[in-house]
């Protein structure tokens, strides 16, 4: 990285030589600074600089306009920091939003970033190496451009296919999310940022995020949607938690103490420190002894009055809001915070985004390919791109809200299909027609269609914070546009670039179709590389794409999604499914997906043998699963090999997903996979909650290992005994 002027603003007086001793441990420098601070500075650092704002009445707008959610955007773009106190050496704490790059950071403007694919999409990878990267890539910005904190990864679950924020979270499986989240928070904090885990706990929906409460079984809690943050916290060491905007059980996460002390801190042995979401923090005193240690991005509770109040008739101990700062300032003593001059640099915007173009390439799934119609020829003669303006005129960012990466550069379709078309020498020539947002043009693209000689439609969904979808249908009646124009060419390519999985009732006359998802700035490469086979797609499918609206969890179950007042005034979301959710609603109900959990073609093909399952004491130590992988077909590609569990315990799901591993191969060799199983991992694959014990513990009977490349797919089945 290239660094610009040095900033005075962590110079450090003489007074403050006591904790900038960096030959003491961190939090041994924390609390001396914090026993050299007046009451005032104290509360000064409890919080956020920006100006208190209304926001119920902004984020009320923004649910009812898309646009108005940016306008709000762009008014905390400046002001995501805490401000320094120069005597006492503090310097000024710049926060940035993630989980899908440098978002909204502390600067005027904020700062330009690589945009990459979203999280979905990396979880889709099945690729713990690719999260490393992708990890990589935003922890090298975020210290380029002179943050201390990224808000991200996002580990809530996807528990519906129409939240607005599941572009931010990886998957509907907790396992898969964890792995993922652990890779990409080793892999941020390794340089020298704190990474923040978000949003704690249960914002799996953003319906009335503000006011809804959260009812869930404590199994299903844990089990489920608590599990990735356990694993992100005990596996990666994560420095901060971002506490959510909705209520557990009547009280809001921000007040919550079993969550934010009891779990995470008496249980997990958390030692970083948790901030508000924006403007979740609901109060002074409550807040602070629950566990919640900083409010952002303002000062509407944690301020003077407020904190002196409670101080004054003892709801709040002095000793509390110390907690709180020695929290934050071990992390920032931790990662030589206080000791970085400020001297933000410039992003090598080519190497960041030939990272992002090589992540985008491997976690793209090739849902169907009839007739091997894809990869394309590059000479195939006149290709007719066909898709409303955001799919087919730009590169799909995705992902509205506050963590929309601001990109140095972007690379549109044609542009992209183009500069891979020149790479390969190919003749294929490459018109776009632009269908309007209301299909006003629909007979010109009809026309464009039959004249071409092959159709590559573009499709898809942008989903936003703050706003979940009316339903899992594409907007602007994309499945209209598709269903007429499918018809029209028998050489008809369907790319959908999604935020969720969206119902596809075209599906049957599709003879071709590749999820690309939200890509970011390398849109235009990343799917021209794949139409043409320049790389092999080898993503699977990390959260359900059901058949019908009526096979979800929350169809005709209205408790479920959106909620219902039970007599408060505020809706009421129960998740009195249990732990059937994702695909293990789909196996529990015996409901057929369209495309299940798992799913993902090749151009290739491979075969999943030789499979054996060495677990000689059973569940009560580490089980060994080992497979062979041949590369049956004519060209490299990757598989996935998936490790799922059958546990014997009632109310548990048909399968759990405990263990993969992606492979490359070379067309016609074989490769050895090897999955290890270990009971005392911190997703507890053996376990379920013991109510009576207050911990996860193992269970009685024979245990189901069930193997093979998808969540339906698992053909090797062997039983190991349980405890």
């Amino acid at each position: 990285m290239t660094h610009g002027s040095h900033s005075k603003e962590n110079d450090v007086p003489e007074t403050a030589a006591a904790w900038m001793d960096t030959s003491l441990p961190p939090r041994e420098r924390a609390e001396k600074l914090v026993a050299a601070m007046t009451l005032e500075q104290k509360i000064a650092q409890l919080h956020g600089a920006m100006e208190t704002i209304d926001i119920y009445a902004l984020s009320n707008a923004a649910a009812a306009n898309g646009e108005d959610l940016e306008q709000l955007a762009a008014q905390i773009r400046i002001e995501r920091h805490v401000a320094g106190i120069e005597e006492l050496g503090i310097p000024r704490f710049r926060i940035t939003n993630g989980p899908v790059g440098v978002g909204m950071g502390d600067g005027t403007p904020s700062p330009k970033a690589t945009s990459l694919p979203m999280s979905i999409g990396l979880a889709a990878g099945f690729d713990p190496a690719l999260a490393r990267e992708y990890g990589d890539v935003i922890g090298s910005e975020t210290a380029t451009l002179g943050q201390h904190v990224l808000e991200g990864p996002g580990v809530c679950l996807h528990r519906t296919t129409i939240s607005g924020r599941n572009f931010e979270y990886f998957s509907e499986d907790p396992y898969l999310s964890g792995v993922m989240g652990v890779e990409v928070t080793r892999a941020i904090q390794a340089h020298d940022v704190i990474a923040m885990a978000k949003h704690f706990v249960l914002n799996d929906q953003e319906y009335e995020r503000f006011r809804a409460s959260v009812e869930v079984d404590e199994h299903v809690m844990r089990e489920l949607y608590l599990l990735p943050f356990e694993m992100v916290v005990k596996d990666a060491q994560l420095a901060a938690i971002m506490s959510s905007y909705n209520r557990i059980r009547g009280v809001y996460a921000t007040e919550n103490r079993p969550t934010l002390t009891d779990i995470l801190r008496t249980e997990w042995g958390f030692e970083g420190y948790v901030q508000s979401d924006f403007w979740s923090c609901r109060s002074a005193a409550p807040s602070l002894n629950a566990g919640m240690d900083h409010e952002m991005p303002d000062a509407k509770w944690l301020n003077e009055t407020n904190v002196k109040n409670a101080l004054n008739d003892t709801s709040l101990e002095l000793a509390t809001v110390d907690r709180a700062l020695i929290r934050r300032y071990t992390q920032m003593f931790r990662f030589g915070q206080f000791e970085r001059p400020y001297a933000p640099g410039e992003i090598d915007a080519a190497a960041h985004g030939a990272i992002a173009r090589r992540i985008g390439g491997q976690i793209a799934v090739l849902l169907k390919n009839d007739g091997e119609l894809l990869p394309l020829d590059p000479n195939a003669g006149s290709i007719a791109v066909i898709g409303q303006a955001a799919y087919v005129e730009q590169a799909c960012l995705g992902g509205g809200g506050s963590s929309k990466v601001d990109p140095l550069y972007t690379v549109p379709p044609l542009q992209g299909l183009r500069d891979v078309l020149a790479d390969l020498g190919g003749s294929a020539t490459v018109t776009s027609v632009t269908v309007a947002d209301d299909l006003a043009n629909l007979a010109e693209a009809k026309r464009a269609a039959a004249d071409a000689d092959v159709v590559v439609l573009m499709a898809g969904l942008i989903a936003t914070e703050g706003a979940d979808q009316a339903d899992a249908n594409m907007l602007n009646d994309q499945n209209r546009m598709l269903t007429e124009l499918l018809g029209v060419n028998q050489r008809t390519v369907v790319v959908l670039k999604d935020s969720n999985p969206v119902l596809m009732p075209w599906i049957d006359a599709a003879p071709a179709v590749l999820e690309a998802w939200n890509q970011g700035a390398e849109d235009g490469h990343v799917v021209a590389d794949l139409l043409f086979g320049v790389v092999n797609p080898s993503g699977k499918m990390p959260t359900t794409a059901p058949r019908t609206a009526d096979d979800t969890l929350y169809a005709r179950n209205p408790e479920r999604y959106p909620g219902t007042d039970e007599g408060d005034g505020y809706p009421v979301i129960r998740y009195s499914e249990g732990l059937q959710m994702g695909y293990r609603w789909f196996q529990g109900q015996g409901i057929d997906p369209l495309f299940g959990f798992g799913h993902g073609l090749s151009y290739t093909t491979f075969d999943v043998a030789d499979v054996s399952v060495d677990a000689p004491d059973g569940v009560a130590a580490p089980v060994t699963v080992s497979a062979s992988v041949t590369n049956t077909g004519s060209v490299a590609g990757a598989e996935v090999v998936q490790v799922y569990l059958g546990v014997p315990a009632a109310g548990q799901p048909p399968k759990r997903l405990v263990g993969f591993a992606k492979v490359l191969v070379e067309p016609g060799a074989t490769e050895q996979v090897t999955v290890m199983i270990d009971p005392a991992a911190s997703n507890h694959p053996f376990a379920v909650w013991d109510y009576a014990a207050r911990t996860f513990a193992p269970v009685t009977g024979d245990h189901t290992v069930y193997v093979g490349t998808s969540a339906a797919d698992t053909p090797h089945t062997t039983a190991i005994r349980g405890a």
